[in-house]
């Protein structure tokens, strides 16, 4: 797990699937469908058709890793309306995704970038 705090890209694939794939299937999906790299160290993210569970693959360098999350009462908050399949979320939207929060609806302070009068 603490490969996840060096993963510089995260992507979300927004259609559900189906969750009896696993490393392998979602291997497939990254190729296909996503159109990337499964190699290239970046976090893919899936829900199910409820939207009560998550699945987290990523390439560590000597293997995959498959990270799975369940949730017992509520549903995710996954983007539906964008009309890509494929969302790059910040490692903030990543956060607010496993907090229960809309990461369509949540949007941070935009970066300011001043320079001084001489």
């Amino acid at each position: 797990m603490t490969r996840l705090l060096e993963l510089t890209e995260i992507y979300l694939h927004r259609d559900v699937v189906d969750f009896r794939k696993s490393i392998n299937g979602l291997m497939v999906i990254v190729e296909d469908e996503m159109k990337l790299s499964p190699f290239n160290g970046a976090l893919f993210i899936f829900c199910n058709r409820r939207r009560d569970k998550m699945k987290a693959l990523y390439w560590d360098e000597t293997g995959f890793c498959l990270w799975y999350k369940r949730l017992e009462k509520d549903k995710f908050k996954w983007p539906r309306k964008s009309n890509n399949s494929l969302i790059n979320l910040s490692e903030q939207q990543w956060n607010w995704l496993l907090s229960g929060l809309d990461v369509s609806k949540m949007q941070g302070h935009q970066p300011l970038d001043y320079e001084a009068f001489r």
